[in-house]
């Protein structure tokens, strides 16, 4: 049994996991995880399959990643959480809440609803192509040639973290880019006919400038959650946990000791 790479913050009984979005890795959330560690969890920021340092694999798929979580609870003796998730990490989650709804207390989703979306990533998929590690032989060199694709900044640095030395003289992605890639054509997202199963507390934060989500979808997730809460987070896009760090943490933390 394969088990997720994690980083533990805290000591408490009360356990809080974290999931990181596409092409991310749970040391993204490392400042975060101490302030809600400081409120009394014990909080533990996976590295999904192909992602980070966990393993590598060519099944990915949300089956997989919720099996995935399932055995690193039973490793670590764990019957029941509270999950956080953003972007990809909370259509896992959802997933999850639906599939093992009895492993989870409450959820939070962070700037996803539970609808097929169109692809996202394309330009900065191909753009991670690009980069051959034969010719590209530092940090900087890697951002010049991704800024081709990717003209925000702020991105690059959140991908190029993935960065590391290989050997003495070649750098290489943390992530899995190849089976990512094959995976991105097939839209990383998920769609459910019938109410999810989960019907504890839900907790949805969108970024109020975000494309991912919308008014018109507090509908969507008020018919699979019935007993969500949702706030738009001013002054924020998809990243709004970076975007408007203070207000993110009041309102996660105030939910999870609710």
């Amino acid at each position: 049994m394969k088990i997720l790479h994690s980083n533990i913050i805290g000591d408490s009984n009360k356990h809080l996991i974290i999931l990181h979005g596409f092409l991310g890795m749970g040391d993204n959330w490392k400042t975060h995880a101490k302030k809600i560690a400081a409120e009394g969890f014990t909080v533990h920021l996976l590295d999904l399959r192909n992602h980070g340092r966990s393993f590598w694999d060519q099944d990915f798929s949300f089956d997989s990643m919720a099996e995935d979580i399932s055995n690193y609870l039973k490793f670590k003796n764990i019957s029941k959480v509270d999950m956080l998730g953003h972007s990809m990490g909370g259509n896992l989650a959802i997933y999850i809440s639906n599939k093992t709804p009895n492993i989870l207390n409450k959820i939070v989703i962070v700037d996803i609803v539970p609808k097929k979306y169109k692809n996202m990533h394309q330009d900065i998929l191909s753009g991670l192509k690009s980069i051959d590690f034969n010719l590209i032989g530092s940090r900087r060199e890697a951002d010049d040639t991704l800024s081709s694709y990717v003209s925000d900044e702020r991105v690059r640095h959140f991908l190029l973290k993935n960065l590391y030395w290989k050997s003495e003289h070649k750098l290489g992605f943390r992530f899995n880019l190849d089976v990512l890639y094959d995976y991105s054509k097939n839209s990383i997202t998920n769609k459910f006919e019938n109410p999810i199963s989960f019907k504890g507390p839900a907790l949805f934060l969108h970024g109020k400038s975000s494309n991912y989500v919308k008014e018109q979808d507090y509908e969507l997730i008020n018919y699979h959650y019935s007993n969500a809460s949702i706030i738009k987070v001013p002054n924020s896009g998809h990243w709004l946990h970076a975007d408007n760090p203070d207000f993110f943490l009041e309102k996660t933390i105030n939910f999870l000791n609710s």
